[in-house]
């Protein structure tokens, strides 16, 4: 992120990227947090704010989950030697419980695994919030609309009220 003074900010802690289609596009019913397998020069991309998961999701690969589809831009004083490439697949580290089951509701399911949220936390560490669900048909969709506009709706009376 750059500044009014045209300085480069880095991000410490907090949020980097977020994927509010996903909760519109799926029905989340868990959530898992995950590290990533990442280059140094990545790290100092995201740590700049390059990023972007609107597309991606997760897939089993043999005893791994592989991330797919997620951005890292460039990093701006990376040499030509140390390059990464922005869409490559990632490994998501994960406990190996979490990846058995992530295996078996994959397999036996068919669910979606998306990534939600991609953040830094209190220690530096890049992680990603990972949602398992199911892909929503129309009719969920618009439902979902209807009760996020009554929301709006309710607040706005009780606010005058």
């Amino acid at each position: 992120m750059v500044d009014k003074k045209g300085h480069i900010r880095l991000i410490s802690t907090g949020l980097v990227a977020e994927n509010r289609k996903a909760r519109f596009n799926y029905t989340i019913t868990e959530t898992f947090e995950a590290g990533l397998s990442l280059t140094g020069a990545e790290v100092k991309s995201l740590r700049q704010g390059r990023a972007n998961i609107t597309d991606g999701y997760a897939t089993p690969d043999g005893n791994n989950i592989i991330i797919n589809n997620i951005t890292i831009g460039k990093y701006d004083s990376e040499n030509i030697f140390a390059m990464h490439t922005e869409k490559r697949p990632r490994q998501l580290l994960l406990k190996r419980g979490e990846i058995k089951r992530l295996i078996g509701l994959y397999n036996k399911e068919r669910i979606t695994i998306v990534p939600l949220r991609l953040y830094f936390t209190e220690r530096g560490l890049a992680k990603l919030l990972i949602g398992v669900g199911q892909g929503k048909n129309a009719v969920d969709k618009r439902q979902t609309i209807k009760e996020r506009e009554w929301k709006h709706e309710k607040a706005r009376l009780m606010k005058h009220n």
